[in-house]
């Protein structure tokens, strides 16, 4: 059972598009009020591991994927577009004008190709191989859940403790803008791998 613990760290805890948000939002003062994103992902996660854990992987299709995928690229680009956009004001709190909330962090992570990736061996191959079903998968989807939130939790304390020690706005609004342009990034790996790819290959 160690094994499914290490994957979920492997994977939720990796540089992806939430949790560059979650590091954007510790640089930029939000960590505390970004609370419901961390939340959001958490559940969205729980969501996953649920409805893999019950209806396994025979509804999953590649085309379905890559579907979530191409809104979760749109998501993606929607909020980069909005750090971009955000101005960074130091007399006081810091504060970006868009603190991202629960529904932030459900609707990216349920888009996430992947949170998809994370969850659905799980699910369907680990959780069966050690008998976790009923009850059970309910305690271990929370557990892991609970883990999902911790990772852009973290990346948020990092950027917090980082951003403490920056007092130049035009420094944090640099950091800003790199963490969009990481984020665009991203959505265009995504949407190369994930989106592109199984349609490119699909109709050949």
């Amino acid at each position: 059972m160690l094994e499914i613990v290490a994957y979920a760290l492997g994977v939720m805890y990796t540089p992806g598009p939430v949790n560059l948000l979650g590091l954007n939002a510790g640089l930029n003062g939000q960590a505390k009020t970004s609370l419901g994103f961390y939340l959001g992902v958490g559940l969205a996660m729980l969501v996953l591991f649920m409805v893999f854990g019950w209806a396994g992987a025979a509804w999953v299709r590649g085309d379905m994927l890559a579907v979530v995928g191409a809104l979760g690229c749109g998501y993606i680009f929607y909020l980069a577009i909005k750090i971009a956009r955000s101005s960074i004001d130091l007399s006081g709190v810091r504060q970006a004008p868009r603190v991202l909330r629960l529904r932030d962090g459900l609707i990216m992570q349920l888009c996430n190709p992947k949170g998809v990736v994370a969850t659905l061996p799980i699910a369907t191959i680990q959780f069966p191989a050690v008998g976790i079903h009923g009850v059970s998968l309910l305690l271990w989807s929370l557990g892991l859940a609970v883990l999902a939130v911790g990772a852009p939790g973290s990346y948020a304390l990092m950027g917090a403790v980082v951003g403490r020690r920056i007092e130049n706005p035009q420094i944090l609004k640099g950091f800003s803008l790199a963490m969009a342009a990481l984020l665009v990034w991203v959505a265009v790996s995504i949407g190369y791998e994930h989106v592109w790819l199984p349609l490119a290959s699909g109709g050949s």
